[in-house]
């Protein structure tokens, strides 16, 4: 049975990050709705979340045409891909994996089916199958370790050993990995090593909330954003 997700707004044993994009993006796999947040506490994901790029209209791509229906898209057509990623917090980039290459999207229920059933050999195949390139960052204020994955092949800006401030760009989204359509992964968890991490909650600061369903943006000073909502970080 999936866990019951912390009160919102409580960070009482939360790794507080920024999110690690400026713009529009929409909110998938949200712990804020289950715990584990992916299905799965396989390679530290317990308490990830996906973020989508998308416009003020939430669409994710800038077009529908025969192959959202019926094909894959090529990745170039989504908001997210090749979008600047920022570190989301101040430490050390400890682990870098860059080479995997970026599939095209998949909206269309024809090409998600195979995917889907080529889930488990993805995950025989280690752990750059499924998170494509990352990096991670041990986290300067915490004994914790932060990852962004499924990032643009080629798009890595830092080197193990580097020094990241909060803000700093230091990839692009991608659709590498398990990844049906461009977004970035985020998680915080307790070692740097995706195969044996065990996942840490986190909340996010100071950013704009429009829930699923509603026009209006909320201001939240610190939390998880809901599923489906769009979120917009601001200044802090």
């Amino acid at each position: 049975m999936a866990e019951k997700p912390p009160a919102p707004g409580s960070t009482s044993r939360e790794v507080v990050i920024s999110l690690p994009f400026t713009g529009l993006w929409l909110a998938r796999n949200s712990p804020a709705r289950r715990v584990p947040s992916h299905g799965s506490d396989l390679l530290g994901e317990r308490y990830a979340i996906d973020f989508i790029g998308v416009d003020e209209h939430r669409r994710t791509a800038d077009r529908r045409d025969w192959r959202t229906f019926l094909a894959t898209e090529p990745p170039e057509r989504f908001y997210a891909f090749g979008r600047p990623l920022l570190a989301p917090a101040d430490g050390t980039v400890v682990d870098v994996h860059d080479g995997e290459i970026d599939h095209a999207g998949r909206r269309s229920q024809l090409s998600l089916v195979p995917y889907a059933l080529g889930q488990m050999g993805r995950l025989r195949q280690g752990v750059g199958a499924v998170a494509g390139n990352y990096l991670i960052i041990a986290l300067r204020d915490s004994d914790a370790f932060l990852a962004l994955a499924h990032l643009r092949a080629g798009s890595v800006r830092v080197a193990v050993g580097d020094t990241v401030t909060t803000g700093q760009p230091v990839a692009d989204c991608g659709n590498s990995g398990n990844s049906t359509q461009p977004h970035v992964h985020v998680q915080v968890m307790d070692s740097a090593d995706l195969s044996v991490a065990r996942g840490v909650p986190m909340a996010f600061r100071r950013f704009r909330e429009r829930p699923h369903g509603t026009r209006q943006f909320q201001i939240r000073e610190s939390g998880i954003p809901a599923e489906e909502a769009v979120v917009e970080p601001l200044p802090f």
